[in-house]
């Protein structure tokens, strides 16, 4: 290992199919990387058998840990630093995940309401439908989702901002009957079994006509965002 600025991003993954998220992981890894020239740049999940521990072998020792995820729960706090130390690291920083950056919430904005007008809808005239996963056990993951709808709502854009859950109220089954042009936005890091099964059965179930958008964090933008906060926290480790 070399003193080279490195940086890992980790996020769940799926144990029932680990190797999509893992080249997923991998593909995100080298789209930030062409953001940040001179850096290591590697990516990885939980989920994977081993693919973390030797992921962090081959990353110098100036490691930022950016975490795929929405909020802060537990994975966060916990499971990600023992796999951390499992792997022999003690000393990195994990950074702040991509639901809690700064600039996630007007990307979402800037998201939906390009792809209203794309397909003709006045986003003043529509309903933007927040979908996230939320937790009855873990309240930090649904208030993370109100945070970011209410920022939404403040913005002005669209007549309505409502949020709707997979796992806890009010159900998105329940809050996508909505009457009226409306776009739902699942707020999630990846393409997973909520996204892809979850959220258009609960979409169809409500008899959900409006457009149904990708989740934010495989959007083209997402890439530089992360890069820009893995920047930052290496010019402030440098001050």
């Amino acid at each position: 290992m070399t003193d080279t600025r490195a940086a890992l991003l980790v996020s769940h993954g799926q144990p029932s199919d680990p190797d999509g998220p893992e080249a997923d992981l991998r593909t995100l890894a080298a789209k930030v990387a062409r953001h940040l020239p001179g850096w290591q740049v590697a990516g990885t999940t939980l989920s994977g058998q081993g693919t973390l521990e030797a992921a962090v072998r081959t990353l110098g020792t100036d490691l930022a840990v950016y975490p795929l995820f929405m909020t802060d729960g537990w994975f966060v706090r916990d499971r990600l630093p023992d796999r951390l130390a499992q792997a022999g690291r003690t000393h990195y920083k994990i950074l702040p995940p991509l639901g809690l950056d700064p600039a996630l919430p007007d990307l979402c904005l800037r998201r939906a309401k390009e792809a209203a007008v794309e397909a003709g809808i006045d986003p003043a005239e529509s309903t933007l439908l927040l979908a996230a996963h939320g937790s009855p056990s873990a309240p930090r993951a649904g208030e993370v989702a109100r945070e970011v709808a209410a920022h939404l709502a403040a913005a002005g854009v669209f007549r309505k901002v409502v949020t709707g859950f997979v796992d806890e109220a009010p159900f998105l089954a329940d809050a996508a009957r909505i009457a009226g042009p409306a776009i739902c936005l699942p707020y999630f890091a990846a393409a997973n079994g909520h996204v892809r099964e979850d959220i258009p059965e609960a979409l169809d179930k409500a008899g959900f006509k409006g457009l149904r958008l990708a989740p934010i964090g495989t959007d083209p933008l997402v890439p530089g965002l992360i890069a820009d906060s893995l920047r930052r926290i290496a010019e402030l480790r440098a001050a």
